[in-house]
């Protein structure tokens, strides 16, 4: 019998290095690693002869590497990855990140930090990735059938209190006023930085079993911002991994209907943005199932708003009908007292903002316009993108009726809201207008709206 052929090895040199930087003994590394392994269930008997081996480049076989990345980050106090250790295995880890709807916790604590450090490195994967719609609906039916987390405590890492979680929360919430002012084009950078730099080391930490479910619960809203703000800054395809990583830290925070929240108002939405409506319609459907008898009326009137949506993408007049109702009797009954924070935005003038694209998106020029002018009015100021989005919404419908200058003056007031903000999709609305405008280019108002846009870009 012939003999198998030999595999040259290539020393591990980036464990080599971790294990120095943890300032830790290969006979201490495999003791920390049998411990870790067997609070996931696994009898590893590991010495200080298997990490020679490591170092020497074999790879440990199943879950070892994960176990191994997991126990040096507790020594480290901050998450390691696979990749770090250079176990990977060959795979191409960078192009996959984000895209995972991970069975662990500790494998969503280590994809989500990867994700973030890859957005900060500014990585050509992330920045130049395409939106896979089935990357979308998958996440979701994972998030469906699988149970809670029965424990997300940890006993590794530098102390995490309540203090730690009320001041991300605070933070998101200032982060997201500031983005509804002044665009995400503002706000992004800081918002992803802040999460590599400050909020990777409290996942990274030790914390109680209540205070890691409000940890989980705090990091998983602001996940979910930064895929909006990746939105609206022209990076569907990064946005998509940061949706499907809020949706799993809000699994292991135990919070369902904000799992809902983020099935419907994000990756429902950008399915729109993909021409794909029958995920439009899935996704908010799967949320709704998913969050049955646990989210309040409030958040089923945005659910239904985001179903009614996929059904007006695709045309489809009886069921888009089905799930407006359901929508508006929904807010018929919201009481924003019993509301949870994540879901206060959505009021009535959020609810006509959805059906105003549906009845846009169904040919409905007089609905469009009417559920146009009910958001503006209910709208406060300081929702500038949302108002600048709205009047535009108002213009097109204006233009379908044959209101040429009343549609100019509407587009020239949101082009002067536009001015002070930097927002990809208010860009995006603003372009769709002029091009609709092209047919009437010699006519004195659009001249005139012309005039005033690049009157506003200069001054901007």
């Amino acid at each position: 019998m012939a003999a198998r052929p030999l595999v040259a090895r290539q020393p591990n040199e980036r464990l080599q290095s971790l294990i120095q930087e943890a300032g830790c003994s290969n006979a201490g590394l495999a003791r920390r690693v049998n411990v870790c392994g067997a609070e996931h269930g696994l009898d590893l008997r590991y010495d200080k002869t298997s990490v020679a081996r490591w170092l020497r480049g074999q790879q440990p076989r199943g879950r070892a590497p994960a176990v191994i990345a997991e126990a040096l980050g507790r020594k480290l106090g901050r998450t390691v990855t696979v990749d770090e250790i250079g176990m990977a295995g060959g795979r191409n880890l960078a192009s996959g990140v984000g895209l995972q709807f991970s069975p662990t916790v500790g494998g969503a604590i280590e994809q989500v930090c990867e994700l973030w450090r890859s957005d900060v490195g500014r990585r050509d994967f992330l920045t130049g990735s395409q939106v896979a719609s089935s990357a979308l609906v998958e996440p979701s039916r994972d998030w469906l059938i699988t149970g809670p987390d029965p424990q997300v405590a940890r006993s590794a890492g530098p102390r995490v209190g309540r203090a730690d979680v009320d001041v991300v929360v605070a933070t998101t919430r200032a982060l997201t006023e500031l983005d509804h002012r002044f665009g995400s084009g503002h706000v992004r950078p800081v918002l992803v930085h802040y999460l590599n730099s400050v909020v990777s080391g409290l996942l990274a930490g030790s914390y109680r079993e209540e205070t890691g479910r409000l940890l989980f619960s705090a990091v998983a809203r602001l996940t979910e911002l930064a895929g909006y703000t990746a939105v609206d800054t022209g990076q569907p395809g990064l946005a998509q991994r940061y949706y499907i990583q809020a949706l799993r830290l809000a699994q292991a925070a135990g919070d369902r209907a904000y799992g809902g929240y983020v099935l419907a108002a994000g990756m429902s939405h950008l399915a729109a943005q993909l021409g794909t409506p029958r995920e439009v319609a899935q996704l908010a459907r799967a949320a709704q199932e998913g969050v049955r008898g646990r989210a309040s009326a409030t958040a089923q009137a945005m659910f239904c708003a985001a179903e009614a949506r996929g059904h007006a993408l695709t045309g489809d007049t009886a069921a888009f009908e089905d799930a407006a109702g359901r929508a508006v009797d929904a807010m018929e009954r919201s009481r924003p007292d019993e509301d949870p924070d994540w879901i206060a935005h959505f009021d009535h003038a959020y609810l006509a903002d959805e059906l105003a694209h549906c009845h846009r998106d169904l040919g409905r020029p007089e609905a469009a316009a009417r559920y146009a002018e009910e958001a503006l009015a209910g709208h406060p100021e300081k929702r500038t993108r949302r108002r600048a989005v709205d009047l535009l919404l108002l213009a097109g419908a204006q233009l379908d009726r044959r209101e040429l200058e009343q549609a100019c003056d509407t587009g020239a007031r949101a082009v002067g809201l536009l001015a002070g903000l930097r927002s990809g999709r208010g860009s995006e609305y603003l372009e769709d207008f002029r091009d609709r405008l092209g047919p009437f280019a010699g006519e004195p108002a659009v001249q005139e709206f012309e005039a005033r846009r690049e009157e506003a870009a200069t001054a901007a």
